[in-house]
């Protein structure tokens, strides 16, 4: 018998001595990092609320009780039970019962309502019709990713219980080794922005952090090939964890599956929408544009199928001599600082990922309270030693004059936006400027993958600040909704008539002007002196964006009608308003460290140019005394 299959006989004995004996507890097995209980009296486990929870104190487990499928009752029986719990108010619009595991998939409007306070509403559910209850939102703005990728899990619900099977048994694993070490490679994103890529080792275990491309350079990806990464064969890595879905974080993580990996991507659940809608992109802009991608779809499929969501705050096992906690990032939605406990309190690791410090109108700042942390990786995107951004307040005050000037003159504001975390940002500056008639009310048009990726932000509210997740519950209130927003679904066309037509604002992908359609609005509106061409976003060395900001007023053009190898003279006024990035300042980034609890013994600043990765470290080193570095690609780290 394996070490896994005595361990669940165990854990069996264990629980059957803990639980009421009129309760009978059928079959225990791991899955993913949960434990997964069978009863063939789910409703006198519901009955005890405190039962579960204490059962999971006590064996240190993450625990998930189901019935057994002989004992349900009949899913119409079970549709009229559970819509007589649950309150009319929650605006449940879909039942939906998975028998082989005896859980009921409950869509609503406001699922609050269908848990209930403590989960009571839930156990209340359990108790009635045996059924284990799972909850899901109902978009407030309908979102065909979301509406997607949940239809392609239900599909596959049967295949994602083997891995998830499989995966259990790999955490639980007989730990094979007595030596203790800690080791980091990077192989990428060090004194460069893009191609974030790490791997975190120990004597037992592999995990690759992050996947990404590199902005601007399409041909320098990470350096997988090595032995410490796929140069071992992809199926020795353990794990993947994903701090956020922006491509130069995610964009290769489809790639992984491709070369035989077959394990878990831990990341949190808006982060796995978001991943497959950039990827997909990621392969449409390829093939647009004559190149051959990485990978195909079916490999963005197989990442969804294996990613194991994790909500901010919980400990998982995901090796067996790791834990994981994602923590806010204050970056995007669901970007998460990874926080790696290793061994039996031997060491600990934080990956920020991309952070912001301070709170946005979108988002809390990031997470930087721990239990321990000896070894923090940071960020440094603005860590050189003149970037401050301007405060938000005077950011804002900015690309309002901005707006008003180019309104004056009858002209329009054209806007490069990430479609993730930026544009949502400068949709709700622009909704209240025009609510407080701050700026004259006019048409803001939403072009490339924006509207779908404020449609995913109202799918998972609980993400967002306090204040904002109030208002988008109320549909009357929620700003996204605003009539000014006009989603662009006619194409040329459409733009052409936008072009032809009154002063607006055009928000459009991509944020650093590679390829997208802000190019062909480039075409459309770039020879107008009347336009105001507007970055609010970071500008990667290399890319156009930055060639543009920095003066140059010749722009390779092609498609619309100009055909490739073309230049347009660009005639357009181009501004730039700090303060809009989802990136913490060199101010942000010290403030993070200073405050950081307990603050860490060693640095590793990536993420950032060589200036900016050098000054940020220097700085940290003379201002805290602590061990920092700014290392290149392909160093490795040991501690201990």
């Amino acid at each position: 018998m394996s070490k896994v299959e005595q361990q669940l006989e165990d854990l069996q004995a264990e629980i059957r001595g803990e639980v009421p004996n009129d309760i009978s507890i059928s079959d225990v097995q791991y899955e993913g990092p949960e434990l997964v209980v069978y009863t063939r009296n789910p409703k006198r486990f519901a009955q005890n609320g405190d039962l579960i929870r204490k059962l999971a104190s006590q064996l240190r487990k993450r625990i998930t009780v189901r019935p057994d499928p002989d004992v349900l009752s009949r899913p119409d029986d079970a549709r009229d039970e559970i819509n007589a719990v649950v309150p009319e108010e929650a605006g449940v619009t879909d039942l939906d019962f998975h028998p082989d595991t005896g859980e009921v998939v409950i869509e609503a409007e406001k699922p609050g309502m269908v848990i209930g306070r403590h989960g009571s509403t839930l156990r209340e559910i359990t108790q009635k019709v045996g059924w284990t209850p799972e909850v899901v939102r109902t978009p407030p703005i309908e979102s065909a990713t979301v509406s997607n990728v949940r239809n392609f899990l239900k599909q596959e619900r049967e295949e994602r219980r083997d891995i998830l099977e499989r995966i259990g048994r790999q955490i639980h694993r007989e730990e094979m080794s007595d030596e203790e070490w800690v080791r980091i490679t990077t192989l990428g994103c060090c004194r460069e922005v893009g191609r974030a890529a790490f791997i975190l080792s120990t004597p037992e275990t592999r995990i690759l952090i992050d996947c990404g491309d590199k902005p601007g350079a399409e041909d320098e990806v990470p350096y997988l090939q090595v032995p410490e990464a796929l140069g071992a064969g992809a199926a020795t890595l353990d794990a993947v964890v994903l701090t956020h879905a922006h491509l130069d974080h995610s964009a290769l993580i489809p790639l992984l599956f491709k070369y035989g990996y077959d394990g878990p991507i831990y990341t949190t659940e808006p982060t796995r929408d978001l991943m497959g809608l950039l990827t997909l992109d990621y392969l449409d802009v390829a093939a647009k544009e004559g190149r051959t991608p990485p990978y195909d779809s079916e490999m963005v499929r197989e990442a969804i199928k294996h990613t194991i969501p994790l909500e901010y705050g919980d400990v998982t096992d995901i090796a067996p001599d790791i834990k994981l906690t994602l923590h806010n990032a204050g970056h995007i939605l669901g970007s998460a600082i990874s926080h790696f406990h290793i061994g039996d309190g031997l060491y600990n690791v934080a990956f920020s990922g991309d952070i912001h410090y301070k709170d946005t109108r979108l988002f809390d700042g990031a997470v930087n309270e721990f239990p321990r942390v000896e070894t923090l990786v940071l960020e440094s995107t603005y860590g050189g030693r003149n970037d401050y951004q301007t405060d938000q307040e005077d950011s804002e005050r900015r690309l309002k004059e901005i707006i008003n000037d180019t309104y004056d003159r009858g002209g329009k504001v054209l806007i490069p936006a990430f479609a993730v975390g930026r544009s949502q940002e400068i949709m709700l500056v622009l909704e209240e400027a025009m609510r407080e008639g701050d700026i004259p009310s006019m048409p803001i048009h939403l072009d490339g993958m924006i509207w779908e990726a404020t449609a995913i932000h109202s799918t998972y509210p609980e993400y967002l600040r306090d204040d904002l997740r109030d208002r988008i519950f109320h549909e009357d209130e929620n700003p996204f909704l605003a009539d000014e927003f006009n989603h662009i679904d006619g194409g040329e066309d459409e733009r052409q008539e936008v072009a032809d037509g009154e002063p607006c604002i055009v928000l459009s992908t991509s944020g650093m002007v590679e390829g997208g359609p802000i190019m062909s609005w480039l075409e459309h509106l770039g020879d107008d002196p009347d336009t105001t061409m507007t970055f609010v976003g970071y500008q990667a060395q290399g890319t156009l964006g930055r060639r543009i900001q920095n003066g140059w007023d010749e722009i390779p053009v092609g498609g619309g009608g100009r055909g490739r190898g073309e230049t347009l003279n660009l005639e357009a006024d181009v501004q730039t308003v700090d303060g809009f990035s989802g990136h913490a300042d060199r101010q942000g980034l010290e403030n993070f460290v200073k405050t950081m609890n307990p603050r860490p013994e060693k640095v590793l600043c990536v993420h950032g140019d060589e200036k900016s990765t050098q000054d940020l470290s220097s700085s940290l080193y003379h201002e805290y005394n602590m061990r920092t570095f700014a290392p290149k690609n392909l160093e490795t780290f040991r501690f201990l």
